[in-house]
C-alpha cells in the first residue's frame, strides 16, 4: 500500500470515527467531583480535585461494579506535563462535566448484555501517568502534581461506601494508558476487595510494547523510563516484577507485568494498533510527539510514517514486525486459564467503548464471536475465551476506526 492511499486511508477513518461516535446514543452521567480528596494530595496535573461518572445497576446487577479508566496518553517531562495542566488531559476544570456511556458502560441490554444492569464508573485521567505516580515538581509558585497512585485511592475509598465495599462482581477495566493502568491497579483492587468479590480485569489497547522502532533503536523505553522517574511511579509499580528485572521503568511495560498478575486478566487489543504504530513510528522519527496526537497531526504525518526510514523498513513490513513482537510476548499466556483474549487484525484503538466494535449486528467477530460476547464467555467462564486473528487482510469484520477523543489535545 502506497502512502498516498494510507494518507486517504487516514481521513475516511478519523472521519468514520468521529461520525459514529456522533451517530450514537448514549446514556449521558453527570461528573462526581470529589473536593475532599486535595486533604490527602489526590489531584490532577494543576491541583484541581479528581472525578469520575457514576451510573447506578438495577435489578439482578445491583451488587456488580464495571470501573473503567479514561485513556489519553501521557506526559514525561515537565514542559508537556506542564502543557497538558491547562486542557482536560490535566484538569477537571477542563473537562465535561457530564460524559456519555457506550460500549462496556452502556445500560442498554442489547448493546451491553453481560453488564448493562451493573454498577458503570468513569474515572477521569488527568495525572498523565496512568494512575501511577506519586510525586510534584515545583518551580517558584508554579507546582505540578503527579497523583495518580492517589487519585485512585481516593476515588475507591469515596465508591467504596457507596456499595464497591459489598460488590459481588467487578469488572476494571481501561483503555489506552486508562488501559494500562488497568495493570498496576487489578491486584490492588482484589486486595480492597477481599475474598468474596470476583474481581477480573480488562486491558482494552493497553499492551504496550517494549520493542525496537524503524531505526533499530528504542525510543519507548527512554519515554516511559522519563516517565516513571519524573512521576515517581516506581514506588506503586509491581512489586514481583520490580524484583525479577534490571530496571523499574520495565515494569511500567505490560509483558512484564502480566506474569506477576494473580487476578484474572483479558487483553483486548489489535494486533496492528494504530495508536501502538504511531507510537513506535513517529516517536523515533520526531515527526510527530505522541502525547500530542490529534487527528490533524496523524494526517499530516502519515506520508513520513509510511515512507521507508533511513531505507530500513517499509510501513508493511513494521506492521507485521509490531503483530510478531505482540504475539511473541502474549504467547507464554496461551495456555493460561485464568487470562482471556481477542487479538484481532484491525487497525483500530480501544474497542470496547465504540458500540460499533463492542457489540452490534456488524461489530468484528473472530469465529463468529463479538468482543463483548467473547469477554462475557471469559468473565463468566461460559466457554473458550481466547481468539487470536489471522494477519491483515484476512478479516472481513474489521471497521479500522480510531476513537477520536484518543487524539485530541485540548478537548
Amino acid at each position: 500500500m502506497s502512502w498516498r492511499q494510507w494518507l486517504a486511508m487516514a481521513f475516511v477513518v478519523v472521519a468514520s470515527a468521529v461520525t459514529a461516535q456522533a451517530e450514537q446514543e448514549r446514556l449521558v452521567v453527570a461528573m462526581t467531583i470529589l473536593p475532599d480528596a486535595a486533604s490527602a494530595g489526590a489531584v490532577c496535573l494543576d491541583g484541581s480535585p479528581p472525578a469520575y461518572h457514576l451510573s447506578r445497576g438495577s435489578g439482578g446487577g445491583a451488587g456488580s461494579w464495571v470501573l473503567q479508566f479514561e485513556g489519553g496518553g501521557w506526559c514525561n517531562d515537565v514542559p508537556s506535563c506542564a502543557e497538558r495542566a491547562g486542557t482536560r488531559r490535566g484538569s477537571t476544570r477542563f473537562m465535561n462535566k457530564l460524559e456519555g456511556f457506550s460500549g462496556v458502560l452502556s445500560n442498554d441490554p442489547a448493546m451491553n448484555p453481560d453488564f448493562y444492569s451493573w454498577n458503570r464508573v468513569k474515572l477521569r485521567y488527568c495525572d498523565g501517568g496512568s494512575f501511577a505516580g506519586d510525586s510534584e515538581f515545583r518551580n517558584g509558585s508554579s507546582v505540578l502534581y503527579f497523583r495518580g497512585q492517589r487519585i485512585w485511592d481516593a476515588i475507591i475509598s469515596d465508591l467504596l461506601p457507596k456499595g464497591l465495599a459489598k460488590a459481588e462482581k467487578v469488572l476494571l477495566s481501561g483503555c489506552s494508558a486508562g488501559g494500562l493502568a488497568t495493570f498496576f491497579h487489578c491486584d490492588d483492587l482484589k486486595g480492597h476487595l477481599g475474598g468474596a468479590a470476583t474481581v477480573k480485569c480488562l486491558s482494552d489497547a493497553g499492551f504496550f510494547l517494549d520493542v525496537d522502532d524503524i531505526t533499530g533503536n528504542n525510543t519507548v523505553r527512554p519515554f516511559f523510563r522519563s516517565l516513571v522517574d519524573l512521576q515517581g511511579a516506581q514506588k506503586n509499580l509491581n512489586k514481583d516484577c520490580l524484583s525479577s528485572t534490571q530496571y523499574s521503568y520495565q515494569c511500567f511495560f505490560p509483558q512484564y507485568i502480566l506474569p506477576n498478575i494473580r487476578t484474572p486478566y483479558f487483553i483486548l487489543n489489535s494486533a496492528y494498533d494504530v495508536y501502538q504504530d504511531l507510537i513506535v513510528q513517529l516517536i523515533s522519527n520526531n515527526t510527530c510527539f505522541y502525547p500530542y496526537l490529534n487527528s490533524s497531526i496523524i494526517i499530516l504525518c502519515l506520508p513520513h510514517v509510511i515512507l521507508e526510514a533511513n531505507g530500513v523498513t517499509s510501513s508493511e513490513s513494521i506492521s507485521a514486525g509490531l503483530r510478531s513482537a505482540m504475539l511473541a510476548a502474549l504467547k507464554p499466556f496461551e495456555d493460561e486459564q485464568k487470562i482471556g483474549m481477542f487479538i484481532n487484525s484491525c487497525f483500530a484503538h480501544c474497542q470496547s467503548e465504540l458500540q460499533d466494535t463492542w457489540f452490534a449486528p456488524n461489530s468484528p467477530r473472530l469465529h463468529s464471536k463479538t468482543i463483548a460476547e467473547l469477554v462475557g464467555d471469559w468473565y463468566f467462564e461460559r466457554g473458550p475465551d481466547k481468539q487470536i486473528d489471522c494477519a491483515y487482510p484476512c478479516d472481513s469484520t474489521c471497521h479500522n476506526l480510531i476513537p477520536s477523543n484518543q487524539f485530541r489535545k485540548n478537548e
